[in-house]
């Protein structure tokens, strides 16, 4: 997702999409290890998605998981 995107969100919805990106890199560390993975570069821009909801929230003050 955008930054932009993100930012426009409010706390409680930034935090429902982090827990969707964790849950999405579960099952794509799942599919890499049964070596179903189609799009291995999934996983790196899951997690960044995941370091810019961080980096919202903590510049907000707001709360994490």
């Amino acid at each position: 997702m955008e930054y932009n995107e993100l930012k426009a969100m409010n706390d409680d919805e930034l935090l429902v999409k982090e827990t969707d990106f964790r849950k999405e890199i579960f099952n794509l560390t799942i599919q890499k290890s049964t070596g179903s993975l189609e799009n291995p570069k999934r996983i790196k821009a899951v997690k960044k998605d995941i370091a810019r909801i961080k980096t919202i929230l903590n510049e907000r003050g707001g709360r994490q998981l």
